[in-house]
C-alpha cells in the first residue's frame, strides 16, 4: 500500500499486551469515547512480532505474534485512521530464527554459513588464539571498543561436526544445557540401561544445581564422563541475540524482505533499534563507526524510500557528540531524549532555562523531533551530559531516586550513570498538577508527542513487577500491565480525563502544524511557548514556582 509520512499528531506508545493482554483489547479501548481525536499514531513494541527476549527486542521474525496481534487489529488501527510505527532491529535476529537454526543443523553446509560473523574470521590475523577456540584480539584493536557486557562478545556455537565455532553476539546470551533422558544414553553412547539411569540422574541433578560441566563427578562411572560432556554440549540450547553480518548480501536481501514487510502492515515511520552496532571493523569503536554507521543508514534509507517509509534513528549519546545534530543533518527525525530529563530539572529547580535553551536549538536549527516523558526504558540522563552541569544531572538522579526510582548504570559500569528506571508519574512526586504540567508542556514543544501509555493512566512505580523479573528487572517498574477493566476505571481519573482533554486539544487544533512558528520565552519561574499559524496562534503559559498552567488560544 502507499505510504504517507507521519504527522506531528500525537503517537501511542504501548506493548501489544500493555493494556487488557493483547492488541484487540487497545484497539477496543481506542475506540471508545474518551479516546475520541486524541491519537493520530501508535507505536507498538515489537513484541507485536515472534519475539523470545527483551520484551519483544529478540526477533525471530516479523510474523505476527499469535499470542497478542492478528491482521484485523492492524486493520482495526487503519480504520481508526491511526498510522502505525514500528521497530527495525538492524543489528542482531533471535537465535532461534530459521537462519541461525539451520546453522546449528547445517555448519558449514548452511547457506547462512555468513548471515552472521564468524569471529575468528572477523579477527584473522589480528590476534592469539585461546585454548577455548576464539581469538582473543590484540589490545590495540580492542582497546577503544564499546561493549555491551563483560567479556569479548562471543556464542560458542557447536556446529554437527563437533567443533565449537564463536559468533559475534553484543547482547544477550544465554546457553541451556537440557537434561539427560536415560534412554538416549542408551541409544547414543550404548550404555547399559541400569547405569544409564544412575547416570542420567546424577548428571541432571547437578544441571538443576548450576554446576560446571567440568565439575559434575559421576562417582564409580567417572570413565563416561569426556562422553557425557560431549553428549550435553551437542544438545546443548541456546538464546540469545546474535550479530548480523551486513557484508553479506544474504542480510541485506533479509533487510529488504524485512522492510517490504513492514510496508505490508501499513507502517509509517520505522524507528530504527540498535543500528549503530552494526557496522564493525577491526580496530573501531564497533558502535557508531564513522563513516560505517551513516553508510548503512543511508543504504537503509534508500530501501526504505522505495516503500515510502519514514526512519526514526533511535540512539542514545550525550548532549555533547552532537549525535542527534548530525542525524538532523543528513535528514532524519530524531528521538527528543532530553525532554524527560529537563522537564523535571525544570521542576526542580523551578525555573525552565535549559528547557528554553534546548527549544530554541531545536526551533533555529529545524529539527524534527519525536519527544516523549515516560518509555519502555528509562529516564534518560546519559543524554543530559554537556546541556545540563554535572551537579544537577547528580542532583536529578538523586531527585528521582528519592522518589522511589533506581539507577541503571551503563553496561555494568558503576558511577557511569545510564537512564534512571521509575514511571514519569513517580519521578515527579506522584503530583497530578506537575503530571499534568509536564503533558501541556511537552504537547506544545516542537515535534511529534510520543505518549507512554502507563503515563497516561498516571502509573505509579511498580515494585512488584521488578521483584518477579528478578536480576536486571529494574525496566519492569514502568511496565504494568493493566486489565482493561482497570484502565476503563481509571479513565474518571481527573489526571487521566484531562490528559486526555490536552491530546485531543493537540490533535484538534489548526495551529499545530509543520507550518506553524514556534516561539519560547522564559522570566525565572514563568515560561511561554507560543505556536502561530496563518489560522491562529496558541499559547501556554507555565509556572514552575507556583506548578501551574494556562493555555490560550486565538484563532482567525
Amino acid at each position: 500500500m502507499e505510504q504517507k509520512k507521519m504527522s506531528i499528531g500525537t503517537l501511542l506508545n504501548a506493548y501489544p499486551d500493555s493494556i487488557g493482554g493483547k492488541l484487540a483489547d487497545i484497539v477496543s479501548l481506542l475506540k471508545m469515547e474518551e479516546f475520541k481525536d486524541t491519537f493520530q499514531s501508535f507505536y507498538i513494541l515489537p513484541s507485536v512480532f515472534n519475539t523470545d527476549l527483551d520484551r519483544g527486542f529478540s526477533l525471530i521474525n516479523y510474523d505476527l505474534s499469535e499470542t497478542y496481534a492478528d491482521q484485523k487489529d492492524i486493520d482495526d488501527l487503519h480504520e481508526l485512521n491511526i498510522d502505525l510505527l514500528m521497530d527495525f532491529i538492524l543489528n542482531h535476529i533471535s537465535v532461534l530464527s530459521p537462519q541461525f537454526q539451520d546453522i546449528i543443523r547445517n555448519g558449514d553446509e548452511s547457506r547462512y554459513r555468513d548471515f552472521f560473523i564468524d569471529w575468528n574470521k572477523f579477527w584473522e590475523g589480528c590476534g592469539e588464539m585461546s585454548e577455548e577456540g576464539y581469538i582473543v584480539p590484540d589490545q590495540k584493536y580492542i582497546k577503544d571498543m564499546f561493549f555491551r557486557k563483560a567479556g569479548l562478545p562471543i556464542l560458542m556455537v557447536r556446529f554437527p561436526d563437533g567443533r565449537d565455532v564463536p559468533y559475534w553476539n553484543t547482547f544477550y546470551q544465554e546457553v541451556i544445557y537440557n537434561e539427560v533422558n536415560p534412554l538416549d544414553l542408551v541409544k547414543q553412547l550404548n550404555m547399559q540401561y541400569s547405569t544409564a539411569v544412575t547416570v542420567s540422574e546424577t548428571v541432571n541433578e547437578a544441571l538443576r544445581n548450576k554446576t560446571a560441566l567440568n565439575d559434575i563427578d559421576l562417582g564409580r562411572w567417572n570413565n563416561y564422563k569426556d562422553q557425557i560432556l560431549d553428549y550435553l554440549n551437542a544438545n546443548r540450547s541456546y538464546l540469545g541475540q546474535m550479530d548480523l553480518n551486513i557484508r553479506s548480501p544474504l542480510v541485506w536481501d533479509y533487510y529488504r524482505e524485512t522492510l517490504k514487510r513492514l510496508s505490508d502492515y501499513g507502517v509509517a515511520i520505522v524507528r530504527l533499534d540498535a543500528f549503530a552496532y552494526a557496522p564493525k571493523a577491526v580496530g573501531e569503536r564497533n558502535f557508531l563507526n564513522d563513516p560505517g554507521t551513516w553508510d548503512l543508514l543511508q543504504k537503509i534509507d534508500d530501501i526504505a524510500s522505495e516503500y515510502g517509509l519514514t526512519l526514526l534513528p533511535e540512539i542514545h549519546a550525550s548532549y555533547e557528540e552532537k549525535i542527534y545534530k548530525l542525524l538532523s543533518e543528513k535528514g532524519y527525525m530524531v528521538y527528543d531524549f532530553f525532554l524527560p530529563g529537563l522537564l523535571i530539572d525544570a521542576f526542580v529547580r523551578k525555573n525552565g532555562f535549559y528547557l528554553k535553551k534546548w527549544v530554541d536549538e531545536i526551533t533555529e536549527n529545524k529539527i524534527r523531533t519525536v519527544n516523549m516523558l515516560g518509555c519502555h526504558d528509562g529516564i534518560p540522563l546519559l543524554d543530559l551530559k554537556g546541556l545540563l552541569p554535572e551537579e544537577d544531572i547528580q542532583k536529578l538522579i538523586d531527585t528521582v531516586v528519592g522518589r522511589g526510582g533506581y539507577v541503571k548504570d551503563l553496561h555494568g559500569a558503576k558511577n557511569v550513570y545510564y537512564q534512571v528506571n521509575a514511571t514519569y508519574y513517580s519521578a515527579l512526586g506522584e503530583s497530578d498538577a506537575r503530571m499534568l504540567m509536564a503533558r501541556a508542556i511537552q504537547l506544545f514543544m516542537p515535534g511529534k508527542p510520543q505518549i507512554w501509555y502507563l503515563d497516561l493512566f498516571a502509573g505509579k512505580n511498580d515494585y512488584e513487577a521488578m521483584r518477579k523479573a528478578g536480576v536486571g528487572g529494574h525496566k519492569e517498574i514502568n511496565r504494568s500491565n493493566l486489565s482493561l477493566e482497570k484502565a476503563k476505571e481509571l479513565l474518571k481519573e481527573d489526571v487521566v480525563s484531562k490528559q486526555l482533554e490536552l491530546l485531543r486539544f493537540r490533535n484538534t487544533c489548526p495551529v499545530f502544524s509543520e507550518d506553524a512558528d514556534i516561539s519560547i520565552d522564559c522570566d525565572e519561574a514563568r515560561m511561554n511557548i507560543t505556536w502561530e499559524n496563518v489560522r491562529g496562534r496558541v499559547s501556554l503559559d507555565v509556572d514552575f514556582e507556583k506548578e501551574t498552567y494556562k493555555i490560550s488560544e486565538d484563532y482567525k
